[in-house]
């Protein structure tokens, strides 16, 4: 079967890897995000897919706009599947129709559960225990489309953003090969989502990351887990914006204003919160390299006793 990929990240390269090794299908060519520049040293660097394409010396597209000359590029192109695995753009209807067989997407959630850009932070932010992957076909609406089939998996507590991801994206290698031979063979059967179970997440950007401690320690613990990849969570204090590299909740009953430090020694910051307390083991402050608190202990004692104690 001739499948065109579209994918960007880590994940979708990892898959287009197994695709590549391990199965009998043909992939004629990738579409990818264009290279980014990077901020430092201006440089620009191709997406993961990009890379695993060069490497398997594919046909790589890189349209910044999906139309005009890219538009007439893919009518040229014979394929039985386009298969999506976090491409990064809202794919136009003349695309999702054209392959001889269907447009398949690699959502990670259990739709209509976390339609949208971010399903595995918004899955670790809610506190979620179980979430999964869904194969659907593909429509003109996002993450609308009819469901193929779903997978379910159990989430650890301790999983941050990239440890869930990574099981989503193990659990999506071992179950392709059988959803991708379903396809060929007209042996799946399409489900409807219950649009009145839909929920929707939206793109994360910078300032998700800033912790407002006048919150339960289970919201704050579950916003660092979800967002400690990018962008990264950090705090406020003494008008700097302090980066956290590691937390953990700490049991605490003492009566103070949420936000404070309750304490602060060599094994890490406490402050309070809501419910409880929330201790901070490695921070980074601006421009500087990540310490522990007992570094921080050392070095930093009076800027955080300046105002809490």
């Amino acid at each position: 079967m001739k499948i065109l990929y579209a994918g960007s990240p880590e994940p979708s390269a990892k898959v287009l890897e197994h695709l590549l090794t391990k199965t009998s299908h043909s992939i004629i060519g990738v579409l990818t995000q264009p290279d980014k520049r990077r901020k430092r040293g201006n440089i620009k660097v191709e997406s993961a897919v990009s890379k695993t394409a060069s490497k398997h010396s594919l046909e790589i597209l890189k349209p910044v706009q999906i139309d005009g000359s890219f538009k007439n590029t893919i009518l040229g192109m014979e394929f039985d599947v386009l298969l999506v695995s976090a491409y990064g753009k809202i794919l136009p209807c003349w695309l999702l129709n054209h392959p001889k067989l269907m447009a398949v997407n690699i959502h990670y959630s259990l739709l209509p559960l976390y339609r949208g850009a971010s399903p595995i932070q918004s899955a670790i932010l809610n506190g979620d225990k179980q979430t999964g992957i869904t194969f659907m076909k593909m429509s003109e609406r996002m993450d609308e489309g009819d469901m193929i089939e779903q997978y379910k998996i159990n989430i650890n507590n301790e999983w941050r953003k990239d440890d869930l991801e990574n099981k989503l994206c193990d659990l999506t290698i071992s179950k392709i090969g059988k959803i991708l031979d379903s396809i060929e063979k007209s042996k799946y059967l399409l489900v409807k989502q219950n649009a009145d179970e839909a929920s929707y997440c939206h793109k994360i950007k910078k300032e998700d990351g800033v912790i407002d401690f006048n919150n339960t320690s289970s919201n704050i613990f579950n916003r660092f887990k979800a967002l400690n990849e990018w962008p990264g969570v950090s705090f406020l204090h003494n008008n700097l914006v302090i980066k956290i590299h590691n937390m953990a909740i700490q049991e605490c009953n003492a009566d103070v204003i949420p936000g404070k430090i309750i304490r602060f020694d060599k094994d890490g910051i406490v402050f309070k919160t809501i419910d409880s307390s929330i201790v901070i083991t490695h921070l980074q402050f601006p421009n500087k390299n990540i310490i522990s608190s007992n570094d921080a202990f050392n070095a930093y004692k009076d800027f955080f006793k300046k105002i809490n104690f």
